[in-house]
């Protein structure tokens, strides 16, 4: 009874998927360790960099075309310095977030380190 209880768990979570380890984020987490590598917690809160922040966010946001990825993505502004960081869908989509970030913050100001996603199988 037992043997066939746990024969029919380890097959439904075969079946469900459950078999798959969880991503790896380890290279991401070593870029990230890196000195010269800006993450999600650097970012000023003076109010001229948050407003910065702020309407780079907004012009994300409010473009319906861009995926959920998309919207996502890090926007960390130092100095009035951004880098934008953060998986996107497609390569369409990385440069249409770095237009809207040149557009607002200036063409020299902005350092894209969005990545294409793999598609998902």
């Amino acid at each position: 009874m037992k043997s066939t209880m746990f024969l029919s768990v380890l097959t439904l979570s075969i079946l469900l998927g459950q078999d798959k380890p969880a991503p790896d984020n380890t290279k991401t987490n070593q870029r990230d360790r890196n000195k010269g590598s800006v993450t999600a917690d650097q970012q000023k809160m003076n109010p001229a960099d948050r407003e910065l922040t702020r309407k780079i966010r907004k012009s994300v946001y409010d473009d319906k075309t861009l995926s959920t990825y998309a919207h996502n993505v890090k926007i960390i502004s130092q100095d009035g310095m951004v880098t934008l960081k953060g998986p996107v869908k497609t390569s369409e989509e990385k440069e249409n977030i770095a237009s809207k970030a040149m557009s607002i913050a200036g063409k020299d100001k902005v350092t894209n380190q969005l990545e294409v996603a793999p598609p998902k199988s």
